[in-house]
């Protein structure tokens, strides 16, 4: 029998005092490296909260490595023939008679694009055309120069069921109420505004829109910004400033990163998704404030996610609200890819934990998963609001949404709150169950699969570098398009498969998804979860 390791966790002097010390428990089960994760406070949460996160086997490290180091040397040896004129080269580079100018393309820093992410070009930016719903249709395309260039061939890829795109709850179809009510509003406004809220731009779906989105999240107020990484990147700036203290999980988004830089903040990163990190940080700013100075911060802002995308995992709420609270700080919630992928109303990870939205200071968000639109969110108290409407850049320079993407998401959301006459959480429902389906079923073929079991976020690892093509490849020969993900969006050690599993998806399409599993992936080495393994047992929690 494998040899299942409980391990008492420490509390921190926070935890000790609120909790007692029966439930500062925090269980690592560790079976031939599998690690499921429990939670160290269980009476701030509604509901078991389980994470699975597999440590690297060593084998696959070895060989990950290994892998990498011989495409680095092949990469030298191609740079080498290019540098004289022995093979081609695609790469931007200076004229001949601008060498002795700063160079506008840098050269080293594109070798990683250059000699390996070109081999595997094709797996990204296929063309689609048709709906990015359950199914859709791609464009065939063909390279003769190893995809450097690609070339359609006027054929199409019919039927492919889509496993990538963000559509959580299958509102991205251009039939039924939606997209009836996107064209109505088309006839009625037109498709475009060309001006901002503040000079001619402020239409009546807009106060309409932002007033649905306050009741949708139980807000005093909230404001609709026309793109979701600009909704992120422009606020934070208008949040925080110098003198302020950004802390900011390790995993957040892209745009929560530029927002924070742009804003001129003190960044501080804590380890993802581990409150004794962040606690950590929150302690010493309070002790030792601001460098050099050591005045008592302006104020300090947590950025956190609800669902982290390339992860599969939901942040531990709960906690960081007892944190914040505690510590005097703000809580700045990205729901980008949670709201209406979560709870039993759709509400997002606020509803998931049953939490008190007025908990959450700034509840971010936006439109263009779950909703199948586009554009981003801000919700919270009206004072926060009426602030942001006159400070920040987003809301002041930007044109205003497009009236039939503001029309989308109202009857979307409608639908979602069962205003329409569909059962309040039915989408949301159906989405958990496929979700629960799916990951079991990946578990069960020996695939190892991060993130949190209710998360509609699929990581599956791949680890090596040739498996990242190959992947893609052998998915599309099946009429299954998924995407593929590796360095530097993650470790280098780390390439995955992401799945998204959408409310549309039918028991069937998941089936077929599994079956192609099935017929080619045993061969290939990617059943690599310990558990699976023979004379191995999954583990369970251990009371």
């Amino acid at each position: 029998m494998t040899k299942i390791a409980c391990k008492r966790w420490t509390p921190t002097p926070f935890q000790s005092a609120t909790q007692p010390s029966s439930v500062c428990l925090y269980f690592l089960l560790l079976q031939n490296n599998h690690v499921v994760s429990r939670t160290t406070n269980a009476s701030l949460y509604n509901k078991a909260f389980v994470e699975q996160f597999e440590e690297t086997p060593l084998l696959v490290a070895v060989l990950t490595y290994m892998g990498y180091g011989i495409l680095t040397i092949f990469g030298y040896l191609r740079d080498f023939l290019r540098h004289w004129g022995m093979e081609k080269c695609h790469v931007a580079r200076e004229r001949e008679e601008q060498k002795d100018f700063v160079p506008l393309y840098q050269d080293f820093e594109n070798f990683y694009t250059r000699n390996l992410y070109m081999r595997i070009r094709d797996n990204w930016n296929r063309p689609i055309c048709s709906v990015p719903g359950a199914k859709m249709d791609l464009l065939e395309r063909a390279s003769k120069d190893y995809n450097w260039t690609f070339q359609h061939t006027g054929k199409l890829v019919k039927d492919v069921i889509n496993m990538g795109s963000y559509n959580y709850l299958g509102f991205a179809e251009n039939t039924g109420r939606c997209a009836d009510a996107a064209t109505e509003s088309t006839h009625h406004y037109g498709v475009g505004v060309g001006s901002t809220r503040y000079e001619m731009g402020n239409l009546d779906i807009h106060e309409e829109l932002e007033q649905l989105v306050a009741r949708f999240l139980g807000v005093e107020s909230s404001m609709a910004f026309g793109m979701g990484f600009a909704t992120n990147s422009m606020n934070i700036p208008a949040l925080a400033g110098k003198g302020c203290l950004i802390l900011s999980d390790e995993l957040n988004h892209a745009s929560l990163v530029l927002g924070a830089r742009l804003s001129g903040s003190i960044i501080r990163v804590f380890k993802h998704n581990n409150m004794v990190s962040l606690e950590k940080l929150l302690r010493d700013a309070i002790v030792h404030g601001q460098p050099r100075t050591r005045r008592p911060w302006k104020k300090i802002l947590i950025l956190v996610e609800g669902i982290y995308s390339m992860e599969g995992s939901i942040v531990r709420l709960p906690e960081v609200i007892a944190l914040k609270k505690r510590y005097k700080a703000f809580l700045y919630l990205d729901e980008a890819h949670s709201i209406g992928a979560l709870g039993p109303r759709g509400g997002g990870v606020v509803d998931y934990f049953a939490l008190d939205p007025k908990d959450v200071d700034i509840m971010m968000g936006t439109f263009t998963k779950s909703f199948g639109a586009a554009g981003g969110y801000i919700g919270g108290k009206r004072e926060l609001i009426d602030y942001l409407r006159s400070h920040s850049h987003s809301a002041i320079y930007a044109t205003s949404m497009s009236p039939p993407v503001s029309q989308q998401i109202i009857t979307s959301m409608k639908i979602i709150m069962g205003e329409d006459g569909t059962t309040l959480g039915e989408f949301t429902q159906q989405l958990s169950e496929n979700t629960t389906y799916f990951r079991r079923k990946l578990r069960e073929m020996g695939f190892i699969i991060y993130g949190n079991d209710d998360s509609p976020v699929v990581p599956m690892m791949l680890y090596m570098p040739a498996k990242i093509g190959a992947f893609g490849r052998e998915m599309l020969k099946r009429n299954i398009g998924t995407v593929v993900v590796g360095f530097p969006a993650t470790p280098i050690i780390e390439s995955r498969a992401r799945f998204c599993v959408s409310a549309a998806h039918t028991r069937d399409i998941l089936d077929t998804r599994v079956r192609g599993f099935r017929k080619y992936f045993p061969f290939k080495y990617l059943n690599w979860a310990q558990w699976s393994l023979p004379g191995a047992m999954e583990p369970t929690i251990v009371p």
